[in-house]
């Protein structure tokens, strides 16, 4: 699994993401458009240099996929939890 950082938007396979948030893949796209899934990018700074994190939401479902600067996936997770601001 990867993330393409090439852009000023990461972006991952919709297939990767919707095995995890447990939905039809040809959906993420649809339901991104909607609003329904959300996302955060950040970049790692300090002791995380090097490391990037996009997070998912959709409904109470968060996926995070934490990537190196290649964007090669070094950890994966997935729960249930509410969106703080």
């Amino acid at each position: 699994m990867n993330i393409d950082l090439s852009n000023p938007n990461p972006t991952i396979d919709a297939a990767d993401l919707a095995k995890l948030l447990d939905i039809p893949a040809p959906q993420v796209i649809t339901l991104m458009r909607e609003g329904a899934i959300t996302s955060r990018f950040e970049t790692g700074v300090d002791a995380d240099a090097g490391t990037h994190r996009l997070t998912f939401w959709y409904g109470d479902m968060r996926v995070r996929f934490t990537c190196d600067d290649s964007g090669a996936v070094l950890k994966t997770s997935r729960n249930t939890a509410k969106r703080s601001l």
